[in-house]
């Protein structure tokens, strides 16, 4: 059955190569490219640069906010270190949700909408289920939708009633399903259906390598590590920051900005280390891309925070995997279901700064090894986590949403 569907999410990359809501483009292309007629919401933001529609996808991005400052509803904004809310989301939240109500409703009725789609269950999935109540409601968790529910009493009820009300909803890891059900969703009623990867952005690439380490001024024979994403306790930068210490001659570069670059930047001192650790800023992914096939690994040490926060599945996992670069992780979150230890990544235990030293010394000294990590992890992940296999299960999930609906009408 050919839909038309209205995905409401407070994120989206604000023009192309973007590096905010990354797999929240392939999504919405994907189905689009399935045949089915697709319309993002999501709020405006200084920096969006998209044409009205693209690739089959059409854009809705709704102003809500009299002041410049208070566009921090989205686009990882209205977070403060990815654990509390900043004081100018609580001004900003009426005006969006209310706006994003508005948008949702007149879009679904303008274009006769089949099906909501709502991403992040708080807020996304309770504007698309609020916008048209008379639709089937898909929602689908991304991460830290789910810790905001498990932490604020509000927040727990409305995703409570949304999982009531959700025909389907998917997860983008075992983990986020297991904790949504804790929450209210219908067992019955979910499953996890992980992200896909773009492996012909985030593939080996030996021109880009010469370049981005000419750029960086890494020598060939200098080992280097690569990590990206945004600077927040989850990701588990500062332990990385410390293995450096315990490897010799090791580069590392951190592409993404955050609320703890001055923290990174500072034990990097502290260690001695700061001449051997770059933190990029902000990089599009065509530039991370680039990055990754430039490093001898790439490390993604993904921890459990202290306020319990984690990352549902990180989608630089599927990137550092497809780029055939030896990678080096933890199995917080949905990670360790897409990665096997010693065969396509080695996995250390989480806040370990010593087991991701020794990690980084035996890609070092076995560069035959590592060469044969990358590659068995470029096929696997090219083998299993294909856009076009998600699409596909996003598009059984509308048509199980509007089979309940037609039951509990």
């Amino acid at each position: 059955m050919r839909h038309v569907v209205v995905m409401v999410t407070t994120s989206y990359p604000r023009f192309p190569g973007d590096s905010v809501g990354t797999f929240m483009e392939p999504i919405a292309r994907f189905v689009a490219a399935r045949g089915h007629e697709v319309h993002i919401v999501a709020p405006w933001h200084p920096l969006v640069a998209r044409s009205r529609e693209e690739h089959g996808v059409q854009f809705h991005f709704y102003r809500y906010a009299p002041l410049r400052s208070l566009n921090v509803f989205g686009y990882a904004a209205a977070m403060r270190a990815d654990v509390s809310l900043r004081s100018a989301a609580y001004l900003a939240a009426p005006l969006a949700l209310a706006q994003g109500w508005r948008t949702a409703r007149k879009i679904a009725r303008r274009h006769r909408a089949t099906v909501m789609h709502g991403h992040w269950v708080v807020p996304g999935g309770i504007t698309a289920s609020l916008a048209a109540p008379e639709l089937p409601l898909v929602v689908s968790l991304h991460g830290s939708d789910v810790y905001v529910a498990e932490t604020l009493a509000p927040a727990r009820a409305a995703a409570r009633r949304t999982f009531r009300r959700a025909g389907f909803v998917t997860a983008c890891s075992s983990d986020l399903a297991t904790r949504a059900i804790a929450l209210g969703a219908d067992p019955s009623r979910i499953e996890t259906v992980p992200y896909g990867v773009d492996a012909e952005r985030f593939q080996p690439d030996a021109e880009a390598r010469r370049a981005r380490r000419h750029e960086l001024g890494v020598p060939d024979n200098v080992p280097l590590c690569v990590a990206a994403g945004r600077l927040v306790k989850k990701k588990g930068f500062e332990y990385l920051v410390d293995a450096v210490a315990a490897v010799p001659g090791l580069v590392l570069a951190i592409a993404g900005e955050g609320t703890l670059h001055d923290e990174l930047r500072e034990r990097a001192s502290a260690a001695g280390v700061d001449a051997r650790v770059r933190l990029l800023g902000n990089q599009t992914q065509d530039r991370v891309g680039e990055l990754f096939a430039a490093a001898d690994m790439i490390c993604v040490p993904s921890v459990r925070d202290d306020s319990g926060n984690v990352d549902g599945l990180p989608n630089v996992v599927l990137e550092a995997l497809a780029s055939g670069t030896p990678v080096v992780t933890t199995a917080a979150g949905g990670i360790g279901a897409v990665v096997e230890d010693r065969r396509t990544a080695i996995v250390v235990p989480e806040r370990d700064a010593g087991a991701i030293a020794a990690a980084m010394r035996n890609i070092v000294s076995d560069r035959d090894g590592a060469r044969r990590l990358g590659a068995a992890a470029r096929a696997d992940v090219c083998a299993r986590f294909g856009w076009e296999r998600a699409a596909l299960r996003f598009e059984a999930a509308y048509d199980r949403a509007l089979a309940f609906k037609s039951r509990s009408s």
